[in-house]
């Protein structure tokens, strides 16, 4: 197994960094013809208006949505709104890759970033260190969306059975509960796939 991390901005490095931490080997993607060797692939945190420039300047646009219709694909903060079906405007345009919506720093600005406690409903409820910068807020999400965690009644970490999006920074900290959750989707969907073959 593969895991891509889509390094055109933001902290693809730290993810990175996590997915050495649970032994998965994984490759920095700066090339749309990298997708194609990675089993899942996530899309950092960052700056969402200068992600969504350089997904579209570099020619990611078409390869991430296919890739996304048999892959696994995780978003955090930036790389959350990127996921969503949030409308388009003049400085972003989302994949439309989940359904649901978001308001970008609805958590407030960086000055207001804040670490939390939460409670995540994997299998069984976890206790989870989350980090909030910048992050976005989830305005509206579709009966296919599975809510894993909240905060303040307010969406934070959710999946449609095979992407996930968080709100916050899993990729800050040591722990790699969320990182390893998304690697267990991905194992999830290839025996899917490989059934389907």
């Amino acid at each position: 197994m593969i895991i891509g991390v889509l390094a055109l901005q933001g902290n693809f490095a730290m993810h990175q960094n996590m997915l050495s931490k649970l032994d998965v080997p994984s490759i920095l993607v700066k090339y749309p013809h990298e997708i194609e060797k990675c089993d899942g692939l996530i899309i950092p945190g960052g700056e969402s208006t200068t992600i969504s420039k350089l997904i579209d300047s570099h020619g990611f646009r078409s390869p991430l949505i296919e890739y996304a219709k048999n892959n696994s694909i995780f978003g955090t903060c930036a790389g959350m709104i990127l996921l969503s079906s949030t409308e388009a405007n003049d400085n972003l345009c989302p994949l439309n890759i989940m359904d649901f919506s978001v308001i970008r720093n609805g958590w407030g600005r960086q000055i207001f970033s804040f670490t939390k406690e939460v409670t995540i409903y994997f299998s069984e409820e976890v206790k989870y260190l989350a980090t909030f910068i910048r992050a976005p807020k989830v305005t509206t999400i579709s009966s296919s969306i599975k809510v894993l965690s909240k905060l303040n009644n307010e969406v934070i970490l959710l999946s449609d059975g095979m992407h996930l999006a968080s709100s916050f920074h899993p990729e800050f900290g040591a722990d790699t509960q969320i990182h390893n959750y998304f690697i267990n989707l991905v194992k999830v969907n290839e025996k899917i796939n490989s059934l389907r073959n």
